[in-house]
């Protein structure tokens, strides 16, 4: 596959005597890998890039310095049209904007002018971002009681996933030594930009847990284990929501769900913003207000039962 050759392409002298796209994204990959970028990130870019060079075959555009502004222009109104979100949309320019900006460093070309500075950033708009609800949650739940290892590990899963607002990656990659059983603490080692973080799990879902691991007979150290007894993998644990989700007859949630929805319960249960943006692994607050935009009747609520006209006159 193109992001597999991408991946494992090298630098060499004569590369620096070209200026072939495709060859230049593998040295801008292979630049990223001794940054000690995390293999997420690095992946995340070969397949944006990936697309963004065969597009730009398709128009017979194989150099860099054929590359227009409004040949960048065409591809996001391409992406736009054949369904991807804004947000995503807006992932692409990103891409491309940091290759060509560290290009124009590494090969200070005489001439040339970077045609990603004529092109702006696409709109996204502030959409709010719907959460799994607690009745599906519960209905959830409810399936998860024929005593098998499996209902075991499906109900703390769920659980979990609410009362920590963990992203997939960092869930499924969870270790039985990352769970302080006693006190629900949970060490996430490598979270988005390999920031290490705690969460925490109430007692409920301490509990479940607990009973979950206690019912464990392989040796794998994976917190989530399928029924063969390997790591969970993504595809298992979306199989899982589904599975669930047709027993229960609710809509099928997807795991990111779970996170808007542990992002509006804390809020709603009255932790602040900053503390809440900390737990889960925000670096700055603009995504988690995507979140909570969600809650236009909890703000109308709160400023009814605040008002200082009512509260005073």
């Amino acid at each position: 596959m193109e992001t597999n050759l991408f991946l494992t392409q090298s630098p060499n002298l004569e590369i620096y005597q070209t200026h072939d796209l495709r060859k230049w994204i593998g040295i801008y990959l292979h630049a990223c890998r001794s940054r000690n970028l995390a293999g997420g990130t690095i992946e995340f870019y070969s397949k944006k890039l990936g697309a963004f060079s065969r597009f730009c075959l398709e128009h017979n555009v194989a150099n860099i310095p054929q590359i227009s502004a409004d040949l960048i222009r065409q591809f996001l109104i391409i992406l736009t049209e054949s369904g991807h979100r804004p947000a995503g949309v807006h992932c692409y320019y990103r891409s491309i904007k940091t290759f060509l900006k560290w290009y124009e460093r590494e090969t200070e070309p005489d001439g040339w002018r970077n045609p990603i500075n004529k092109v702006d950033a696409p709109f996204v708009p502030l959409e709010p971002l719907d959460p799994v609800s607690i009745e599906t949650i519960k209905a959830l739940l409810e399936t998860c009681k024929r005593g098998k290892l499996s209902d075991a590990r499906d109900k703390a899963s769920l659980l979990v996933l609410l009362d920590t607002g963990m992203r997939l990656a960092e869930f499924l990659s969870l270790n039985m030594d990352d769970v302080d059983p006693i006190t629900g603490m949970i060490l996430i080692r490598s979270g988005k930009g390999r920031k290490p973080r705690n969460v925490y799990l109430g007692d409920k879902s301490r509990q479940v847990l607990r009973r979950y691991v206690k019912e464990r007979k392989d040796y794998n150290p994976a917190l989530w284990v399928s029924k063969s007894g390997e790591r969970l993998t993504e595809t298992g644990l979306r199989m899982m929501l589904r599975r669930r989700a047709a027993q229960a007859g609710v809509p099928v949630p997807s795991p990111h769900d779970f996170r808007r929805a542990f992002a509006i319960e804390r809020w709603r249960a009255g932790v602040d913003i900053l503390t809440l943006s900390k737990l889960m692994g925000h670096t700055s607050l603009q995504v988690l207000n995507r979140y909570l935009k969600q809650i236009g009747e909890d703000l109308e609520r709160a400023a009814k039962q605040s008002s200082p006209v009512d509260r005073n006159f």
